[in-house]
């Protein structure tokens, strides 16, 4: 038994998703055109004031722009239906997006790493205010683009961590403003170094998290978002249920999750009392985060072998 949870009173919720939707997109497109064009001006100046700072910023803003367009590719993957051969349509290339979005992230990480404890240690001459002038740009054009999904942050994953994202990038120009405006005034050119560390540390810390999300995700781990337990409790707390066996949970995309169980019901009902307490279950799993739920009946007195499940 196999469904896709949409009752009556899920049609309201899904209109709402679908202007949501539709202003994420726009949000989205603004914003991976913004941060593009602000990453080319601040590899261009980097390179041409020789700072560390600002390469290390083009690098963090890079992971933005490159998690802003897998996001959007996977919202657009993720609504193609579903094929002879891809029974489940496209829904895991968000898994892989944010996979891929990692392990750039990390790679850019590696070698701007590298490039700023070489400077640290012998630092070159740079020019303090060029750099704050470039990063201030950035100010505007990260919180500008946060900005744009500030409305939507609390409907999806993807929409958060990029509001998030955009957020921690304003806050990390911030830093390079001051540097720039210090190394300015006193020829510090080691402070350059030390900025770009920390916000390759930055940068390291959030992509850890996303890096061991996405593995996880993509070895069918239970998602995040879901308490087994939590969903056991509340399978058996359906009247007619006896027993659950066989759970399986995992997640088919970043927004949705699948179950698969064995249930064992109240052998007196007549079978149209235990369709409508599958039904009741399937309801139950919609509030626990399981939006793809496929459920086994079995009889208490022929229950199944491990070897035939």
């Amino acid at each position: 038994m196999h469904d896709h949870g949409h009752d009556d009173n899920h049609a309201g919720h899904h209109h709402h998703t679908v202007s949501a939707a539709n202003a994420t997109n726009k949000a989205f497109i603004a914003g991976i055109i913004l941060n593009g064009a602000y990453v080319a001006v601040q590899v261009v100046m980097g390179l041409y004031t020789h700072s560390m700072a600002l390469l290390s910023d083009a690098g963090h803003n890079l992971g933005d722009v490159a998690s802003l367009a897998l996001s959007l590719l996977a919202f657009r993957l993720a609504k193609i239906k579903a094929t002879q051969s891809f029974t489940y349509g496209y829904k895991k290339t968000t898994i892989i997006a944010a996979l891929i979005n990692a392990v750039i992230l990390l790679t850019t990480v590696i070698v701007l790493g590298y490039e700023s404890f070489h400077r640290f240690f012998h630092p070159r001459p740079i020019e303090g205010g060029t750099v704050a002038w470039v990063a201030g740009i950035g100010i505007v054009i990260n919180a500008g683009s946060a900005f744009l999904f500030f409305r939507d942050k609390d409907h999806d994953l993807n929409t958060k961590s990029a509001y998030l994202h955009l957020l921690s990038d304003a806050l990390v120009s911030v830093g390079v403003v001051v540097s720039g405006v210090i190394i300015s005034y006193t020829g510090w050119y080691w402070l350059d170094g030390a900025v770009s560390i920390v916000v390759l540390l930055t940068i390291l810390l959030g992509t850890w998290s996303l890096l061991t999300g996405s593995l996880k995700l993509s070895l069918d781990a239970v998602p995040p978002n879901v308490q087994k337990d939590a969903i056991e409790a509340g399978i058996m707390k359906v009247k007619g249920v006896e027993s659950v066996h066989h759970m399986h949970i995992w997640a088919m995309s970043t927004t949705e999750n699948a179950l698969t169980a064995h249930l064992v019901l109240n052998e007196a009902l007549p079978f149209d009392e235990k369709m409508k307490v599958v039904h009741h279950v399937k309801h139950e799993l919609q509030h626990l985060n399981i939006h793809h739920s496929t459920i086994e009946l079995e009889s208490a007195a022929m229950p199944c072998d491990d070897e035939d499940c």
